[in-house]
């Protein structure tokens, strides 16, 4: 079946969801970016703070997280020993973390500060290595397709994550169809691979190729088509 010349619009609407993935988009990151929702990436991961966040609501050291709940925070950290990164204080010339958005939980105040001061309660393991706020991973690249249900001719276009199998994009796909596992999914006529990603199915990803030609990224959108097996499933 050819591909319809007419892109639907973009639903971002599909990509919240309470289901635990292996990998979130960073649109689906910014939507948790409050006191009371809130999510971080760095380092490629993703953490959910809401829980940290609750239990010290009191605490001042919550507003530089706080403030970037939503957001990457990879600058905070140096890659090489997956800690905050590390300076030293010019003021005592001893080595400590470097925290120029202010200091937060679970990061000892100076000498100077700690000197006559009533002693903050330190976590035995600090938050950015406690793997119980770990959720998933971030894609390391996105990728949007079209997903054509030739029965309804309903047209969708979605942002997945380039590492996810067919069978984890069909699940984002079930806010749109509860029953989209009763569908064949085909591109070009050839049945997909479920159990593989897109590219390894052959829908290679040509953002690259576009942008070495100057030619916008939503010009050619990949569509896969969903044929109907009359067998529905329980959606």
């Amino acid at each position: 079946m050819p591909e319809s010349s007419t892109i639907p619009p973009l639903l971002y609407n599909n990509l919240t969801s309470p289901i635990k993935r292996r990998f979130y988009t960073p649109y689906e990151v910014s939507e948790h970016n409050c006191v009371d929702d809130c999510w971080v990436s760095f380092l490629n991961k993703v953490y959910n703070l809401t829980p940290l966040i609750k239990q010290n609501k009191t605490s001042p050291l919550i507003e530089p997280i706080v403030a970037n709940a939503g957001r990457d925070i990879s600058h905070w950290f140096d890659p090489s020993t997956e800690d905050i990164k590390t300076w030293i204080d010019p003021l005592t010339n001893e080595r400590c973390y470097y925290t120029p958005m202010k200091r937060f939980l679970h990061i000892p105040p100076p000498s100077y500060e700690a000197k006559g001061s009533q002693k903050e309660p330190q976590a035995n393991v600090p938050w950015w290595k406690d793997k119980k706020y770990l959720i998933g991973s971030l894609s390391k690249k996105t990728r949007f397709i079209r997903i054509i249900n030739t029965l309804t001719h309903d047209d969708h276009q979605i942002e997945v994550c380039s590492e996810e199998t067919l069978s984890e994009i069909l699940d984002r796909y079930l806010k749109f169809n509860g029953h989209a596992a009763s569908y064949t999914w085909k591109r070009l006529g050839q049945v997909l691979d479920m159990s593989k990603t897109l590219a390894e199915n052959g829908i290679e990803d040509e953002d690259k190729e576009f942008e070495e030609l100057g030619i916008r990224d939503d010009y050619y959108i990949p569509a896969i088509h969903l044929m109907y097996n009359d067998d529905l499933t329980i959606g």
